[in-house]
């Protein structure tokens, strides 16, 4: 297989610098930060490992005299103009969320009509989606910092192709790349979850898919595997027990139950093919690193509602591995 070579090599003294972070979750400051910090870091290329997509609309409606009202974090907004609206989109986009200004009789058509109402959501959210592929086309054009971008379990398919059509964002999900001398896999899947996003695999399948890409690797020693899911019983993947029927929290002893719930089938590929890094997110509460064999794996962890990047600076060579938790 062809291998193309995206960032700079590294040499005899000098690592490659890699910057990592995942699931923003919509959140427009967090992606500006993450593409800014190639410059900022000194990296020579960027990795995003997943959930790119927000989780709700937030309806603005509006009147033809420019007044607004809207029902955001609880909290009732309303106000007229330009530079009062202007703030209040800003702060709907700083959560995560999207913003949606409508007259009063298409925010109600949607919210009883379900077909409608879905087609509104994706359309607002590949539009957000696109409008990030473009920053990074403006901000590292011509910079020779690479940028790799995959999805999540959390996003749906339609989302790759926007990814895709950037000129300087290389897909990688699905993929064998190279990242200066180091080969790299990248997989959106997750195992089952509770909340049934869109990319999940029974531990069987998802590790018959991870075979099949690691089976892709020349030299698994030196490898990079971008992985969204982290491996069951790393410490990266510690999260509070939901009921499944419910999705509220299970307590013991009056304490919220935590429970390790990464993948069995990521902690297998990694045990048997022994990659140099192993990076990961999906759980947001669960910022940790991990030896597994000679294996570092990491989780960055994710606060994207706060509009703080959670990150990794991590400098490699051909066998050896150093990192630093950075956030911004």
């Amino acid at each position: 297989m062809k291998l193309h070579v995206f960032g700079r090599q590294a040499t005899e003294d000098k690592a490659l610098k890699l910057f990592y972070a995942s699931d923003v979750h919509g959140s427009g400051i967090c992606w500006r930060k993450f593409v800014g910090a190639g410059r900022f870091y000194g990296a020579d290329c960027l990795v995003m490992g997943g959930d790119l997509t927000g989780k709700a609309i937030v309806p603005i409606e509006c009147d033809a005299f420019d007044h607004f009202s809207a029902e955001f974090l609880g909290e009732h907004h309303e106000g007229s103009g330009k530079e009062q609206l202007g703030s209040l989109l800003d702060a709907i986009r700083y959560n995560g969320l999207y913003p949606w200004v409508a007259s009063r009789e298409e925010i109600e058509r949607h919210r009883t009509d379900g077909g409608a109402r879905d087609a509104l959501f994706e359309q607002v959210m590949l539009e957000e989606t696109r409008s990030w592929m473009r920053l990074a086309d403006e901000r590292l054009a011509g910079s020779g910092i690479a940028i790799f971008v995959m999805a999540g379990n959390d996003d749906p398919w339609t989302v790759d192709a926007v990814i895709a059509q950037s000129s300087v964002v290389v897909s990688c999900d699905d993929r064998l790349v190279r990242v200066g001398e180091h080969e790299m896999i990248s997989c959106s899947y997750s195992n089952p979850t509770p909340w049934k996003s869109p990319r999940e695999l029974d531990e069987d399948a998802l590790y018959r898919h991870l075979k099949d890409l690691a089976e892709q690797i020349e030299d698994p020693s030196s490898a990079i595997f971008n992985l969204h899911v982290p491996p069951y019983g790393s410490g990266l993947d510690m999260a509070i027990e939901v009921n499944p029927l419910d999705l509220s929290p299970v307590h013991k002893d009056g304490q919220p139950n935590v429970i390790p719930v990464g993948s069995r089938a990521v902690r297998q590929i990694i045990e048997e093919y022994q990659p140099l890094l192993s990076l990961h997110g999906h759980i947001h509460e669960s910022r940790a690193d991990a030896r597994i064999g000679r294996t570092l794996a990491i989780n960055a962890g994710s606060e994207y509602n706060s509009g703080r990047i959670h990150g990794v600076l991590v400098q490699l060579r051909r066998d050896r591995v150093l990192h630093q938790y950075v956030q911004g």
